[in-house]
């Protein structure tokens, strides 16, 4: 018997998978055509509805890694989560550049959570 749930998984990921009271997201991603800052809101509103189907919340999260397509826009991307984080939960975090699944792409956050 196993403590390990899938929660909407597909033939190549599951969006979260649940084990032993931790939650592990996959990458999040924004809609194409838009700004870091809009991407980020996109990911992280993501990140809050997947950690809802898990039983938890942002104030329940142990650690974010964050990509950026170009560094040079990590203050834009920082202005939206400090806008998200609630005060006194803020999680260990990373903080990269690299490249994206596509160009389009300019922030990808991977979140892992308590439950």
């Amino acid at each position: 018997m196993s403590d390990l749930t899938r929660i909407e998984p597909g033939k190549r990921m599951s969006n979260a998978v649940v084990h032993n009271g931790v939650v592990y997201l996959a990458g999040q991603v924004g809609e194409t055509g838009t700004s870091v800052a809009d991407q980020t809101r996109a990911c992280l509103a993501e990140v809050d509805r997947l950690l809802a189907l898990a039983g938890t919340d942002k104030t329940r999260i142990l650690k974010a890694q964050i990509w950026l397509a170009d560094i040079s826009t990590f203050a834009e991307m920082n202005a939206v989560w400090d806008e998200w984080v609630p005060a006194g939960h803020a999680p260990a975090r990373a903080t990269g550049e690299a490249k994206l699944a596509t160009p389009d792409y300019l922030v990808e956050i991977i979140v892992t959570a308590a439950i």
